[in-house]
């Protein structure tokens, strides 16, 4: 059973580190850099944390960071899971619910993504006010764990509108563009298609990827607070759609790191 694997990590790590971390940050494609700034205290391979799944996406460098940022004391998970690699709904929430049971209480969610708004563009972030999950799948889905959370939960306000006021403070403060958007989920792993494109615009859709909402589900049902932004790395005009490789994604999010990086840093000190 998943809670039996996800209590078999959480106690390896238990007796591997040295204090509880507060923070949570889960770091998308090629989003890495974030923790070329960090004063790490220790890392994981996920290999060598006990039950552990293993990312096998590209851009994702597999590992569980403990760091300490001002007062704050920050868990990094770099790299996530996702169904298009073959896993379950509650699989692809692992890492997050080991990191909600180690004690983190806010979790910011970062992804790449494409622009469905056409106002957005390529190299920006966009701040996430709500998901649609398009997966056809939950991590909620089988046996309830009432000490984790409620049978259904309620999904009004899956992200923290008070961590989004925050974040719109820093961002003007730092002079970063932030939008504001509807995220919507798929599983993936082929990019969407111009009818797909003009679909999921129709639905109130302004940015796309293949991760984030299933993690803010599990992690809303354990009662977290929840910050998500998305790396826009592409645009996608239904019309005039361009021609997109799995590189040029991933070179595009190592473009906006560097203002992602601030954002982030800047956020977690000024959270209370």
């Amino acid at each position: 059973m998943q809670k039996e694997k996800i209590f078999k990590s959480y106690k390896w790590l238990l007796k591997n580190i040295s204090y509880q971390p507060e923070v949570a940050v889960v770091l998308g494609s090629g989003l890495g850099d974030f923790l070329d700034g960090l004063k790490v205290d220790r890392s994981f391979a996920y290999a060598e944390i006990e039950g552990f799944p293993v990312s096998t996406a590209p851009g994702h460098a597999g590992k569980l960071v403990l760091a300490k940022m001002g007062e704050k004391r920050v868990l990094v998970l770099a790299g996530r899971f996702h169904l298009y690699e073959g896993y379950s709904a509650q699989e692809v929430v692992f890492g997050v619910r080991v990191a909600s049971l180690l004690g983190c209480k806010t979790f910011i969610l970062t992804n790449a993504a494409g622009a469905l708004n056409p106002q957005f563009e390529a190299g920006e972030l966009m701040l996430i006010t709500d998901h649609i999950n398009f997966t056809g799948e939950s991590p909620l889905v089988g046996e309830n764990i009432s000490e984790w959370g409620p049978r259904f939960p309620d999904m009004s306000a899956v992200y923290a509108k008070e961590l989004q006021q925050l974040a719109l403070k820093v961002a003007l403060e730092e002079k970063i563009t932030l939008h504001k958007g509807v995220y919507i989920q798929v599983k993936g792993p082929s990019l969407e298609t111009p009818a797909e494109t003009r679909a999921f615009r129709f639905l109130g859709a302004d940015a796309i990827g293949m991760s984030t909402s299933l993690e803010a589900i599990a992690l809303k049902h354990m009662g977290r607070k929840i910050l998500g932004i998305s790396c826009l790395t592409n645009k996608n005009l239904p019309d005039c759609m361009q021609e997109t490789s799995e590189e040029e994604i991933l070179a595009q999010a190592k473009k906006s790191n560097v203002q992602l990086s601030r954002l982030l840093v800047s956020f977690i000190k000024a959270l209370p």
